[in-house]
């Protein structure tokens, strides 16, 4: 549907049974309308949309503005080039020959407009002189003139005209929710102070105009058509506003057209509307505490010489053998990497001057350590945002103690062994202190320093936090290791000739222990192939899509191995540490002599489950170590994570004592990571296990620049990219795709089964379990274990912290935590419910809000649930702002456009799946649309209602989107046409309204998002 032609001209629509499209979409930023939301949608996660985003919060900021060095001098585009040049020789060359040192630098000068160059008003940017009339003639210049008609007639619009005076456009306010169908009333005011009367001709809410009419939750419920105001006359329009059982925040417009009897002339005023419903009590608690201040990536000098801490009893409780060089970052690569251009353009500039130029057995190591590098560095950044200034410490016996907001939830991540600096706070001069972390609490530290270390209460510190690299250099010793086999590194065709698929006979052979496992036959072939592969075989995957039981395939093949094989020494890892324990506690009845739990010394014993602490070793200390070397050979299965898969190798365990290598969710973790106990333990008899599902959560990485050279791929997907793991010709030989669901409720696997894993699954979950909420009355449809609430918030932040939080949201989940709650026959627990929020915030909102016993239920990132299952899970989607979509884009948040982090969130519930979202927001991504539709068709869809037909097929080709793109294009082409000759037919009446320059815009060229 197109545009309407009166609302260029006019900002308002004065012909009757118009079948225009009345809601017009507009970027501010860059100066642009658009005819759909969906194509406003689009424009707002363009990248020119994006870097003109960015370019206006510098502008904001005073970081975008051009400068002069008064001292060498040289004029530079931006503050940020200016601190960089300050830095410099030249600069500081030019500061001693004119006497200065750092402290008399008077600093840059502002430039307002650049010399040779002419600032555009209308477009708001400065442009060379010789660009100037290609800037005039272009099509940028152009959009923002139309931009600025079309803005100038909406202002005008709600302006005051003709002596009609208008109130101020109705805001119902916050208004309390009820389960009830109640309706709200207010009045609008209009007062004639002209000298003749004046017709009311009609009263329209904007959203009338759509098709969907019954979309406006808006309307006029009093006949006032033709209505006269005498002058002097004061007369009020009934506004009611009906939510109909729908939470959020509403918009509209109302138009009032007016005509003047003695000038015979037309007119209109309109009047923004809005309401918010909600429970008061809710948005009270969970309003901002503080205004969002965006924080400041501060340039710190470098500690040097700092007074020596004393560490803990944590970092002596292993005797190592091997030293772990420093791997420090080579020259250049930091200001290469974190110089200026987009991601993609630093990593073209890394790939050709530091990475080899072929990615093979030979250059493997190097390839992977110049990623960690730049990792590193900007792990290094982040943690510089949680730095403090102007904090106190507490004092207790030896230690001090520091508060840190956000340590449970890892925001800054900090173990015991860190290291945190102090100094008094705001001088320049004194030695930092190195304090090191002895104990850390939920929201707390203890700190060890120096016994010459003192504090008087209420003194003040700036605290600086270091970067743990032990990690780091881990993954850097394990690629700089001599372990090179293609068959591990980079397998082909020809290590698989001589594999084979097991017989039906060594299967039945098998005896397992968990007999689930004998009855599902992938999880039996997979088994199978894991005990008789030969010695030195390519990788063997385990794909287990979600529910299937991947990690009890994995224990079982572990016991399969030791009961064939009285040889057999075994080393099982996973990325987190619950993970690991996971597969510890399902092995803990092998004995204590047979199994043993490696823990890092840094955790703490209290957070360990017992069954895994009785399989671990604790010292005189209470601290986490390890057996000597003979001892610990003697172990048959050894479990650790990834990363403290590099102890046996530094205490002196040899290369191939462990027969076989077992790494759970290995999609999660990154290669390098992946590599720790496979480069320093295996050898050319190894055989290595990888069980995982590349459909899922895939490694946090956190350098762009990092993730564009390939960080983001884990050893599990490029291995699965191979032929030789083609799910068919591969099968049990080696991958096995396992395809028993043993978690969810049928309605709920449908969707990400046909989406992820081609319909191929199978639901095999207890029905007592799977079916067990299909009775409870908030349901929509019955028997259908899906609800979609949509809801239209407001995507908030506070004080410093740039993550989101959206407070309809969040009180929509307590809302349906309470029904679930209440309603005694599902016999519900905490246990029974998660929550899942891809923001920090939103989190620890809806922590705060549940009430009672809900503060049990788990509340967490898709990441915290991932391996995890619930009867109920609620989801809050968050996002209500397109604005903000980009922001997920670029660090890889939130929901849209991340099908693996969809995946994970909607594959956790067994019985109920609950999504909370705006459905606006969401239907940006086609696999978000294609869910909703599916929920709608099915029965689970309430709340805010959606503006598209959801049987209509949502077609996922980047051809169709640029077709579509097209197809808006043109009609808005064809509008410019059929305006501008609109003008020309009228322009005598037009000029005595004195819309000349509005309508100058407005016969400029198309409006294209592109140019």
């Amino acid at each position: 549907m197109q545009l309407c032609d009166q609302i260029l001209i006019h900002g308002v629509c004065h012909l009757d049974g118009c079948t225009a499209r009345h809601d017009v979409h507009s970027c501010t930023l860059c100066r642009v309308y658009y005819a759909s939301a969906a194509e406003l949608e689009r424009h707002n996660t363009d990248r020119r949309h994006l870097k003109r985003t960015e370019q206006h919060r510098k502008k904001l900021a005073g970081l975008s503005k051009p400068v002069r060095c008064t001292i060498c001098p040289v004029n530079l585009s931006n503050v940020t080039l200016y601190e960089q040049h300050a830095r410099g020789r030249r600069h500081r060359l030019a500061l001693e020959q004119q006497g200065l040192d750092d402290h008399d630098d008077p600093g840059p000068e502002e430039l307002e407009v650049p010399p040779h160059t002419n600032h555009c008003e209308i477009c708001d940017t400065n442009i060379p002189l010789i660009y100037w009339q290609k800037h005039l003639k272009g099509l940028r210049h152009s959009q923002a003139q139309g931009f600025v008609v079309l803005e100038s007639a909406l202002e005008e619009a709600e302006r005051d005209k003709n002596g009609i005076v208008v109130s101020e456009g109705p805001d119902f306010g916050l208004l309390e929710w009820t389960d009830t169908v109640v309706e709200h009333d207010t009045k609008l005011s209009v007062q004639n102070n002209n000298t003749t009367t004046v017709v009311l001709t009609d009263a329209r809410i904007t959203s009338h105009y759509k098709v969907r009419a019954s979309l406006s939750h808006f309307y006029l419920p009093l006949y006032v058509k033709g209505l006269r105001i005498s002058s002097g006359a004061k007369t009020n329009i009934a506004i009611t506003f009906g939510p109909r059982n729908v939470r959020g925040r509403f918009q509209d417009r109302i138009e009032l057209h007016f005509e003047d009897l003695v000038l015979k002339k037309r007119f209109a005023i309109t009047r923004p509307l809005n309401a918010t419903v909600g429970v008061k009590a809710d948005y009270e608690a969970l309003r901002p505490k503080a205004p969002y201040v965006r924080p400041k990536l501060k340039t710190e000098e470098p500690i040097s010489d700092p007074i020596p801490g004393i560490a803990p009893p944590a970092l002596a409780a292993i005797v190592w053998k091997v030293a772990l060089p420093k791997f420090p970052i080579p020259p250049g690569l930091k200001e290469l990497a974190f110089g200026n251009g987009t991601y993609k353009e630093l990593a073209k500039k890394v790939r050709n001057a530091f990475l080899p130029r072929d990615f093979d057995c030979d250059t493997y190591g190097r390839h992977l350590k110049v990623m960690i590098w730049i990792e590193e560095e900007q792990a290094r950044r982040d943690l510089q945002l949680y730095n403090l200034s102007g904090t106190t410490l507490t004092r207790s016996g030896v230690h001090y103690n520091l508060t840190v907001d956000g340590l449970a939830e890892k925001r800054p991540s900090i173990i015991v062994g860190d290291k945190i600096y102090v100094k008094n706070y705001g001088s320049s001069s004194e030695r930092w202190f190195e304090g090191h972390v002895h104990r850390v609490y939920e929201k707390s530290v203890d700190l060890r320093f120096h016994d010459s270390f003192n504090s008087y209460k209420g003194q003040k510190y700036d605290v600086r936090f270091d970067l743990n690299r032990l990690t780091l250099r881990r993954m850097h010793q394990a690629l700089s290791s001599a372990f090179t086999r293609p068959e591990v590194l980079f397998p082909d065709q020809s290590h698989v000739v001589s594999l084979r698929a097991p017989t039906a006979s060594r299967m039945d052979d098998i005896r397992c222990v968990d007999r689930k496992v004998g009855d599902n036959k992938p999880q039996l072939a997979a088994v199978t192939a894991i005990v008789h592969r030969p010695a030195g075989s390519v990788p063997f995957v385990i794909f287990g899509p979600p529910g299937t039981g991947k990690t009890v395939t994995m224990v079982e093949a572990i016991r399969q191995v030791l009961y064939s094989n009285p040889n057999a020494r075994i080393l099982a890892c996973a990325p987190s540490n619950s993970a690991s324990d996971i597969i510890a506690e399902r092995l803990t009845d092998l004995g204590k002599s047979q199994i043993f739990r490696l823990i890092a010394p840094s955790r703490s014993p209290t957070v360990v489950p017992q069954a895994v602490k009785n399989i671990a070793m604790l010292n005189s200390d209470g601290v986490f170590s390890v057996p000597p070397v003979a001892q610990l050979q003697k172990f048959r299965v050894v479990v650790s994570t990834c990363f403290s898969a590099s102890v046996p190798h530094g205490i002196g365990v040899p290369r191939g004592h462990f027969t076989h290598i077992f790494i759970d969710e290995a999609g999660q973790a990154q290669e390098p990571e992946v590599m720790i106990p496979i480069k320093t333990m295996a050898d050319n008899n190894t055989n290595v296990i990888l069980s995982g599902d590349c459909k899922q959560l895939g490694p946090i990485v956190r350098s762009g620049v990092a993730r564009e050279l390939g960080l983001a791929k884990s050893y599990l997907d490029r291995l699965m990219e191979n032929p030789i793991y083609d799910q068919d010709r591969g099968y049990a030989k080696t991958i096995v795709k396992l395809t028993k669901n043993w978690r969810s409720h049928p309605s709920i696997l449908k969707f990400p089964n046909d989406e992820f894993y081609k319909g191929e699954l199978e639901a095999c979950g207890d029905p007592l379990v799977t079916r067990s909420l299909l009775r409870w009355d908030e349901l929509p449809t019955p028997n259908f274990p899906i609800i979609f609430h949509g809801i239209s918030g407001k995507d908030m932040r506070e004080a410093s912290s740039p993550s989101f939080f959206n407070i309809d949201e969040a009180s929509l989940v307590k809302t349906y935590v309470q029904k679930l709650f209440d309603d005694r026959r599902l016999r519900l627990t905490p246990q029974h419910i998660g929550i899942i929020s891809p923001y920090n915030a939103q989190v620890a909102k809806i922590r705060g809000i549940l009430p009672g016993k809900a503060k049990e239920i788990k509340v967490g990132s898709v990441e915290e649930f991932q391996g995890q299952e619930r009867r109920v899970i609620i989801i809050s989607t968050v996002r209500s702002s397109v604005d903000f979509v980009k922001y997920d884009l670029r660090h890889t948040l939130g929901f849209v456009a991340n099908q693996r982090r969809f995946n994970v969130a909607v594959t956790r519930a067994q019985a109920l799946l609950i999504v909370i979202g705006d459905p606006l927001v969401l239907s940006l991504d086609p696999l978000w649309k294609s869910f909703i539709n599916h929920v709608h068709i099915h029965g689970g869809y309430i709340g805010k209602k959606i503006d598209w037909d959801p049987t209509e097929a949502v077609d996922r080709s980047a051809r169709y989107d640029e077709q579509r793109r097209r197809t808006d294009l043109d009609a808005m082409e064809e509008l410019i046409e059929r305006t501008k000759s609109l003008v020309i037919g009228q322009s005598e009446d037009l000029a005595e309204r004195d819309d000349d320059d509005e309508l100058e815009g407005n016969v400029d060229k198309p409006w294209r998002e592109d140019e």
